[in-house]
């Protein structure tokens, strides 16, 4: 059978059932649902006859793996892709448990980030089983838990000694290359002036009036070192949390006097090539000058690191790299026409466990259905997205791997 009879075979219905059927299971992270997922994805793929195990961390999480042996001499391909979700928010019009489908889309919380990249490769998997192909090299599909930590579940897996040739992430790109992303890190920023009455104002540093100065600046920063202008689009620094009042304390109810402590919090994203103390120099600068346009102003700036908590680092594959080629050509063949490849805006301000893949020495891309609607109310994904990343994912199964 030729790939493209093969993409033909997929079942629509029953990929969309058991994305359902996914969305059905209350996988919030750190919870006991997330290792319930896990579990039914171990015996799922243990009915399709893969080799299947849960691998436990952290003493009661797991994560779920499967391989998908082959004939020998092929290249291996791994799939990653986390159960967790987060929480549901105010504002849903549908129940986001019930995986409800209509004409155009399928409803539910984690159904873009990301169960439907999940369901994908499963799905692409099991209709190449069924119609019999057989491949060089092996196929691995992870499932894990975690990913809203930091990534612990992969870096678990990657501690475990799990590799392969290549792989594919499937956080939610619209179907869209990403081969480049952002790292990020949270900071703290103290501005502490000096109070006056307001009867004697003119007198004062005003720790609100430099905060308004400096928050669209910050905004507005990239950052040195850049190795290009793909690199440096997707700088970004964003202040996120302001408090100020009187004193560290944030007294409030004196209204009347000049509040003379600030305290910003934000996050900073920062490119391959690029490094956090970079980042923090040319934040410091942009400090200098503003102590210099405000008299008296004093500030200090930190990096805030949670304690036992990864970070998600940068993110960078060659667009020449195989598994680029490959995914390229298979949605071309999906699709017709040219797949958008590159630092894809805004994935690319995202963090995702290919940082953590590939800093562990494998080439891989991020590629997978869903975005446009993610972590929002009513959070949804395109059917054809779905589907027409599930055909994707057999023809770069088929070309990375080898049919046998």
């Amino acid at each position: 059978m030729i790939p493209q009879e093969l993409i033909a075979h997929v079942d629509e219905k029953a990929c969309l059932e058991f994305l359902a059927t996914m969305v059905r299971h209350k996988s919030h992270t750190q919870t006991p649902g997330e290792r319930q997922l896990a579990a039914y994805m171990a015996e799922q793929m243990k009915k399709l006859g893969l080799e299947a195990e849960l691998a436990p961390f952290e003493g009661e999480r797991v994560n779920a793996v499967g391989r998908w042996r082959g004939q020998g001499s092929g290249k291996s391909l791994l799939f990653n892709g986390h159960l967790d979700t987060n929480p549901v928010t105010e504002g849903w019009t549908v129940d986001p448990y019930a995986g409800k489908i209509d004409d155009k889309f399928i409803y539910g919380i984690g159904v873009s980030n990301m169960k439907a990249g999940d369901a994908a490769y499963f799905c692409a998997v099991k209709t190449l089983i069924d119609a019999g192909v057989k491949l060089k090299g092996d196929v691995i599909l992870t499932f894990v838990v975690g990913e809203l930590q930091g990534g612990v579940g992969t870096l678990a897996l990657l501690k475990q000694g799990l590799r392969a040739d290549y792989f594919v992430n499937s956080e939610p790109t619209d179907l869209q290359a990403l081969s480049m992303h952002a790292a990020a890190f949270t900071f703290i920023i103290e501005l502490i002036g000096n109070t006056r009455h307001l009867s004697k104002r003119e007198e004062a540093v005003d720790a609100i009036m430099a905060a308004c100065d400096l928050i669209p600046r910050l905004n507005a920063m990239t950052f040195s070192g850049a190795p290009s202008e793909e690199h440096r689009s997707i700088n970004r620094c964003h202040v996120g949390v302001v408090h100020a009042a009187l004193g560290r304390e944030l007294e409030e109810w004196r209204p009347p006097q000049v509040a003379d402590y600030a305290r910003l919090k934000g996050s900073c994203r920062y490119a391959p090539g690029q490094n956090e103390t970079q980042v923090l120099d040319d934040m410091r600068a942009e400090l200098r000058a503003l102590e210099a346009r405000f008299p008296g102003l004093k500030t200090t700036l930190t990096p805030e690191h949670l304690k036992g908590r990864p970070m998600m680092p940068t993110f960078e594959v060659r667009r020449d790299s195989p598994i680029v080629q490959a995914i390229n050509r298979a949605y071309k063949a999906v699709r017709g026409v040219e797949q958008p490849t590159g630092a894809i805006r805004p994935p690319a301000y995202y963090g995702t466990d290919a940082a953590h893949l590939q800093h562990a020495g494998m080439e891989g891309i991020v590629c997978g259905p869903g975005g446009r609607y993610n972590t929002m109310p009513d959070e949804r994904v395109d059917i054809p997205d779905f589907l027409d990343m599930i055909r994707i994912y057999m023809l770069t199964i088929l070309e990375i791997c080898g049919a046998a």
